[in-house]
């Protein structure tokens, strides 16, 4: 049976010269075990500046189909460059002082004496905060960079290929994950520094109340006044800069938590890649990244006949085709999900085992329980990648089409 893709995003799957074949006139990307089958004829296509490259980075052995698709169109998705961190405030908040006056010796000015000791005193801790701060955002920033350069060397080194667990890149990754955990400890400390911050805030507020209220007090002189004024001024700035540090730490802290939790997913997916001697590229949980899309609590497919299975009416994203014992299916799986979730960040994934139809009662329940195990694995590579476990529907089917065990993912 023979599967045509009629939805708007066109996939490009990778195709592996021992592992994936295109069907025939079509370009539903499926994953075998068998050999390509011949194409019609070969197309003449201009090479892309990848393909002139005299020392291309190719990760993997690849087939193209003549016509169908150009090798620098296959690995594009793989070459994915390291992320960058958010970017921090540069902010350095100097406070603006407190004019020294003489005391009138009235009780007026007695009150602006103590006011303004108090906001000095205050002033001197923004100071303070205004350090620490500059120094959280210098370790951050070295810490940011340790990080990505550690990425980027396990990055490049996958995307040239390498051996499946290789122990250099298992120390990197260790390396890149103690790294991020110094980013959180930083985060960690901008949350500390901003709750002194809002004690600082709540301070200013009072300074500033007392102030304006110390205008009603009996018993002053205009040189009170006078000084009462300025230091009002003074208390407003000084309110301003404070609230400014902390709406700065608070989007720091907002940013750098969120940049945290994506590199995170990033290195499981990373981990993942290094297993498997290559790269895939980021985490699928960076596109799907909006709420999930209500999942049906029934499977697409309730029955095991050839009708029930064509009942669907739905054309595959991937068909995988278990022929072999080991079929090299997650590059281009990765690169199918990762275009859809771009063009449809909100999509579900049903992921169906599909048995063929062959043989007695016995034959077709192994054959079943084997595309089930298949079915099973593919969830977990989807998984691996970042796909959240909510987006993806396992369910099964027969097909009296389907000549071996096969997986098909669909989209909805």
């Amino acid at each position: 049976m023979v599967f045509r893709i009629s939805r708007p995003i066109v996939l490009t799957a990778v195709l592996f010269a021992a592992g994936c074949s295109f069907v025939d006139d079509s370009l539903l990307p499926v994953l075998t075990g068998g050999e390509p089958k011949s194409a019609a004829g070969p197309v003449a296509i201009a090479p892309s500046a990848a393909e002139a490259n005299p020392n291309p980075t190719v990760s993997g052995a690849t087939a193209v189909a003549a016509g169908v698709v150009t090798p620098a169109q296959i690995m594009a998705p793989a070459a994915i460059a390291a992320g960058t961190p958010p970017p921090l405030g540069t902010t350095n908040f100097i406070t603006p002082g407190v004019t020294a006056a003489p005391n009138t010796g009235t009780f007026v000015g007695q009150k602006v004496s103590v006011l303004r000791s108090e906001l000095g005193a205050l002033q001197g801790r923004l100071q303070l905060r205004n350090q620490q701060l500059q120094q959280i955002r210098t370790t951050t920033t070295g810490n940011s960079q340790a990080y990505h350069g550690t990425i980027a060397a396990v990055n490049a080194r996958l995307q040239v290929g390498t051996t499946p667990g290789n122990p250099i890149l298992i120390n990197q990754w260790n390396q890149a994950q103690l790294q991020l955990e110094r980013i959180g400890a930083d985060i960690s400390s901008m949350n500390s520094l901003a709750n002194a911050v809002a004690s600082d805030s709540s301070m200013s507020a009072y300074l500033l109340e007392s102030t304006r209220a110390a205008y009603g007090l009996s018993g002053a002189i205009e040189e009170d006044h006078r000084q009462l004024a300025i230091l009002e001024d003074e208390t407003n700035r000084t309110v301003v800069l404070v609230d400014r540090l902390l709406n700065e730490l608070s989007e720091d802290i907002s940013r750098q938590t969120a940049y945290v939790g994506n590199e995170r997913a990033n290195l499981t997916t990373l981990s993942h890649s290094v297993k498997n001697g290559e790269l895939l590229g980021t985490s699928l949980s960076n596109r799907a990244y909006l709420a999930s899309a209500p999942v049906a609590n029934s499977s697409p497919f309730t029955g095991s006949s050839t009708q029930n299975f064509a009942a669907g009416n739905r054309q595959p994203l991937v068909v995988i085709r278990f022929d072999r014992a080991d079929v090299p299916y997650e590059q281009a799986l990765y690169t199918a999900v990762n275009r859809t979730l771009q063009g449809r960040p909100q999509s579900v994934f049903d992921v169906v085992a599909v048995a063929p139809m062959q043989g007695g009662a016995a034959d077709v329940a192994l054959s079943q329980s084997k595309a089930t195990r298949n079915a099973q694995k593919v969830l977990r590579s989807l998984t691996d990648m970042g796909l959240p476990a909510a987006r993806i529907n396992l369910s099964a089917a027969a097909s009296g089409q389907a000549v071996t065990n096969e997986v098909h993912i669909y989209v909805r």
